[in-house]
């Protein structure tokens, strides 16, 4: 495997990360801003870059590499597989009448079974219901293929996320890569760093990922009474107190970001479902878990390798770099300590993350976790 690493700030030229190398029929990965990913000469400026490539986009809530978190830039990771091929499909929700499920489904039956070992999903962040999505995508795929990824971003605007496939990003649009090879080396690990606080409550009343009751209260003022004077700044403040969901039918709890708020029907919109009669919590964090939980997922992640990785995929939450802030590069820092200097990363701060949870194979959808994948030939 080889890899290149360039990134383009506003009006300037692109800056090599990495030494310069040629590669033939590259992957390249473009993560970056959302306003800089609607310049209509986008793709062309790297097709002229790599002419031979094969280019994913991606907006970002700030992209990642080892070198920094850019959130005015696009960076992009080009990729030479020696031993290994990739096959790429996508599939848009907006025309499926917005069903994330059956969109998940359909995509992930595009691909070739015979030889699949890991698909890399890129999707849309704004219209997607990215825990229909990851369950269609389970319904639609052997179990022993691991599904990772993460929801595209836009900051803390949540006014418009991209993605594309071989064109300029657009609205919608969700990127799945198929990777093949039997060399082919894949292990992840997510892990998240908040602590629940307060009493549990009921969902009593919800409908897919939309909030109204708990405990047969309105939702939304319940939670603006636990925010106090934090609830004068939601939806933004929400970022920074996700829920924590568990289910009477489930070991495993997940938690939710709360993405917007409708004052009008005092309800929450989360990232993903909230199901009714489940059991869920505040959730809060400080810098250090946040740092900690990074280098824990990075740890176990390559813990469970045979060889050492050559790229890692890291999709981190937008709570996490907003609790971050100036000291953002800190969770990227414990990553690099523990996967070594000789690994290219690559990545995003995402509206959501897509993994299974640790020893399982169905893939979910996170939100507030660092998501590590590990590939090496």
């Amino acid at each position: 495997m080889k890899t290149v690493q360039l990134k383009k700030e506003k009006n300037k030229d692109w800056e090599y990360i990495t030494p310069k190398q040629d590669l033939k029929n590259p992957l390249v990965l473009a993560f970056g801003n959302r306003f800089l990913l609607e310049n209509p000469n986008v793709y062309e400026e790297i097709k002229e870059v790599y002419p031979e490539s094969q280019v994913v986009f991606g907006s970002t809530c700030g992209d990642i590499t080892a070198n920094s978190v850019h959130e005015e830039a696009i960076s992009l990771t080009a990729i030479e597989f020696e031993k290994s091929n990739f096959v790429i499909k996508t599939s848009n929700v907006l025309n499926s009448e917005r069903d994330s499920y059956k969109t998940g489904n359909e995509l992930i039956k595009q691909f070739p079974t015979e030889g699949l070992k890991f698909i890399y999903v890129i999707s849309d962040g704004s219209f997607i219901n990215g825990s229909q999505l990851a369950k269609g995508m389970n319904s639609g795929i052997e179990s022993n293929v691991l599904i990772t990824g993460g929801l595209t971003g836009d900051e803390a605007r949540f006014e418009k996320t991209l993605a594309s496939y071989n064109e300029n990003p657009k609205q919608g649009e969700i990127v799945a890569i198929g990777f093949y090879g039997e060399t082919l080396e894949v292990t992840f690990s997510i892990h998240g760093g908040w602590t629940p606080f307060g009493p549990e409550r009921v969902v009593t009343k919800s409908e897919s990922n939309i909030l109204y009751e708990l405990d047969g209260l309105p939702a939304l003022d319940l939670y603006k009474k636990y925010l106090g004077e934090k609830s004068e700044q939601l939806p933004g403040s929400a970022l920074l107190y996700p829920l924590n969901v568990k289910s009477k039918d489930e070991d495993q709890s997940i938690v939710r970001s709360i993405l917007n708020i409708d004052e009008e029907k005092n309800a929450m919109i989360l990232a993903g479902d909230i199901p009714e009669n489940s059991i869920v919590q505040l959730m809060m964090t400080n810098v250090d878990n946040i740092a900690n939980a990074s280098e824990r997922a990075a740890r176990q992640a390559l813990e469970l390798r045979k060889n050492e990785p050559e790229l890692a995929l890291l999709v981190s939450c937008i709570g996490r770099k907003l609790v971050l802030d100036q000291r953002v590069e800190e969770e990227i820092e414990e990553v690099v300590a523990v996967v070594g200097k000789s690994t290219t990363v690559s990545g995003f701060y995402s509206y959501g993350e897509i993994a299974p949870f640790h020893g399982e194979n169905n893939c979910q959808l996170h939100n507030q976790t660092m998501t590590i994948t590990l590939i090496s030939e």
